[in-house]
């Protein structure tokens, strides 16, 4: 079953008179339980992929269905919820709230869903434990090395347990063996939970571990690694 499609997505951006096709007529299927990297130069349209994907951005044309359900049909409400309960993020630079613990930053998105305090509590203490972070709940992110921070960024975006999570240069402001050990945690986590992960990268390293590549160029992908 897919768990994203997009159809025909074009995606204009205009800066006064100049306009800039980030995507051009673009249609891209994510099945359950993928692994797979969207590769390109710059400019190529990878994060702007990932943006329409993670229902962060509109496009010009075409339909987004996130799990059956076309994005553009949805009211904005409707839109946040998706994004909330059905999608993860790991940002390039960890976003993680300063002033809120590990185990604070995971239980935040568990939150905002409503959760219940003991199961927020178990999936919390649980995610933690599975990225090697038992031992580490109540540090802060200051108190907190780079690769520490995107293992609770790992975490948090697998908190609401989302059937798709998005990574847009998970490794970029990781050193070699922490980029190794990030997206080692990230390929178990997958086949554990049969979460799909699609990440943005220029890092051969995440390419190396990916199951599928897609390869764009100028907006356009030029092979889906089908």
């Amino acid at each position: 079953m897919s768990v994203i499609e997009l159809e025909n997505v074009t995606k204009i951006y205009k800066l006064g008179e100049v306009e800039t096709r980030a995507l051009d007529n673009v249609s891209l299927t994510i099945d359950e339980g993928e692994f797979a990297a969207i590769v390109g130069p710059s400019g190529s349209g990878k994060t702007t992929m990932l943006q329409m994907m993670g229902c962060l951005d509109k496009p010009n044309s075409g339909v987004v269905k996130v799990n059956g359900h076309s994005v553009g049909q949805l009211s904005a409400n409707r839109q946040a919820d998706l994004r909330r309960e059905e999608i993860g993020f790991i940002f390039q630079f960890f976003a993680l709230v300063p002033v809120l613990s590990a185990y604070e930053n995971v239980e935040l998105p568990l939150l905002l869903n409503g959760i219940a305090a003991d199961e927020r509590k178990r999936r919390a203490r649980s995610l933690l434990d599975a990225v090697g972070l038992a031992d580490r709940i109540h540090h802060r992110p200051d108190q907190l090395s780079g690769g520490q921070q995107q293992r609770v960024a790992i975490a948090r975006a697998l908190a609401t347990q989302p059937s798709l999570v998005l990574a847009d240069e998970p490794t970029a402001n990781l050193d070699t063996a922490n980029g190794q050990q990030a997206m080692e945690i990230m390929q178990r986590l997958n086949q554990e939970t049969g979460t799909a992960f699609v990440f943005a990268t220029h890092d051969d390293q995440v390419i190396s571990f990916a199951r599928r590549v897609i390869k764009m160029r100028d907006g356009r992908i030029v092979d889906n690694g089908r």
